[in-house]
């Protein structure tokens, strides 16, 4: 059962329990006191009458010296049609409680009557035929004779009041219920609305529209799981992303590691088969040699490139003070005999680093610029002291990168100018390897270039401890 359902029906119900128990108590309250009035009012007026008679009594001749039965019913009689255009309803009995007069339609029993003593007024509600009464009873004290005086007063119309309140209450109720169904389902469609277009919005998500948001409706905690649901979404597609490049990537590098492997295998093998099975003079058996002992070093070179990489992205650098002076006068000693026009320029200070993946990392961009420069082109590489750590800069003035392949430049295996890396024993791993140190270091690879213009790679070493 959808929840906008559950919500109106348990609306309802309790709106019907609520009503039931109002109406009942209001109908009952009003028929009480009604009830209470019209009791009061009976027991009034047998008062009256029981005055009336000891009145009417005193009054008769003095012929005996106890009051006679039929002078009872003569008062009696008088009693039941005075005052009044429609008869009273009486009964008057002796001291032994036997029936002296007793008007037409009093038909009541004489269990009332002998509960009623000298001192004690009694009075019951009791139904006769069609209709209710309220029967009293008294004790009349006339000329030394007690007689017991009933009355009956027709209660009917209260009784009727009632049933003709409940009536018109239930008719209320279901009226107010028929209504309140009304309202509260537009409510309750009100209220679920939020969790609607968010069951839309999942149902989308789990067909594979990642794109879907739900729409916000409202600024209460509905809305702000709607909030939270598009921010889940929003991280959940940039999951999804990441890992759908992975994935690329993964293929990307497999096609590329394959073809990597593809080139220089068929020229090794190609050259073995020629030495095999050809008797060649000293010279091409040489070159042949010499072409696969070139391609084995290559090979060589490119799988401990690989296991750098993979190495470098599961484990952590134990770092220590370095001297940058002593870094830039390692990289002058191994690059003096170059055929390249090196300028190094430098600040004094210290950084936080593994010295010898620092090495690496500014060994791979050195021999990256001068794989992109020509022969005797000039190659810079400086240091300065900055505010939030130390920059290490390597610039070229070669070929420079394409601004559309520079975010590909630092995955594994890609390379601008294939022909022009392979020529210089190239393989594309050499970036990837620095991202991953530079990571570990807290840094990133800043690439600035213009094809045909040069290439300017940075990298800021932070001051982890903020030593100069």
């Amino acid at each position: 059962m959808k929840f906008s359902l559950k919500l109106l029906l348990w609306t309802i119900i309790i709106m019907a329990i609520a009503l039931g128990f109002s109406g009942f108590y209001f109908v009952n309250y009003v028929f009480e006191t009604s009830l209470a009035r019209e009791v009061g009012q009976a027991l009034d007026e047998n008062s009256i009458l029981s005055f009336a008679f000891e009145t009417a009594a005193l009054n008769v001749p003095v012929k005996y010296d106890v009051l006679q039965d039929h002078t009872v019913e003569e008062i009696a009689s008088n009693l039941e049609t005075g005052g009044h255009s429609a008869s009273r309803l009486l009964r008057i009995s002796d001291e032994q409680k036997n029936v002296l007069y007793v008007s037409n339609g009093f038909e009541a029993d004489s269990v009332l009557l002998e509960q009623t003593n000298e001192s004690t007024k009694t009075y019951r509600i009791i139904e006769m035929g069609q209709g209710y009464y309220v029967q009293t009873g008294a004790a009349v004290n006339a000329l030394d004779r007690i007689v017991y005086l009933e009355t009956m007063r027709d209660i009917s119309d209260v009784f009727e009041e009632r049933e003709l309140g409940f009536s018109v209450y239930r008719r209320m109720t279901v009226a107010m219920l028929i209504a309140g169904t009304v309202i509260m389902h537009l409510i309750s469609s009100w209220l679920t609305k939020p969790i609607r277009l968010l069951t839309r919005a999942t149902k989308r998500m789990a067909a594979g529209d990642y794109y879907y948001r739900a729409k916000q409706v409202s600024n209460d905690e509905l809305g702000q799981l709607t909030k939270d649901f598009n921010y889940m979404a929003n991280a959940l597609e940039e999951n999804i992303m990441k890992l759908e490049e992975g994935i690329a990537d993964r293929e990307n590098f497999v096609a590329a590691f394959a073809h990597e492997l593809k080139t220089p295998l068929t020229a090794i093998i190609g050259y073995a088969d020629m030495l095999r099975s050809h008797k060649l003079d000293e010279e091409k058996s040489f070159l042949s040699a010499n072409y696969i002992y070139t391609e084995g070093k290559r090979l060589e070179a490119m799988s401990f490139r690989l296991l750098d990489i993979i190495v470098t992205k599961r484990s952590n650098a134990e770092f220590q003070k370095v001297s940058a002076q002593s870094v830039f006068l390692y990289l002058q000693d191994m690059f003096a005999g170059s055929s390249f026009q090196f300028r190094f320029h430098y600040d004094k200070g210290t950084v936080r680093a593994e010295i010898n993946l620092l090495k690496t990392v500014l060994i791979n961009l050195i021999d990256n610029a001068c794989k992109a420069s020509e022969a005797g082109g000039r190659i810079e590489v400086g240091g300065y002291r900055l505010e939030e750590g130390y920059r290490f800069e390597i610039k070229d003035y070669g070929v420079g990168i394409p601004e559309e392949e520079q975010k590909n430049v630092v995955k594994a295996f890609y390379m601008v100018d294939k022909s022009r890396a392979r020529s210089k024993n190239g393989a594309g791993l050499g970036l990837a390897l620095c991202v991953e140190i530079l990571r570990l270091h807290g840094s990133v690879l800043k690439i600035e270039s213009q094809a045909g213009e040069g290439t300017c790679m940075s990298f800021i070493l932070p001051d982890k401890e903020g030593g100069k």
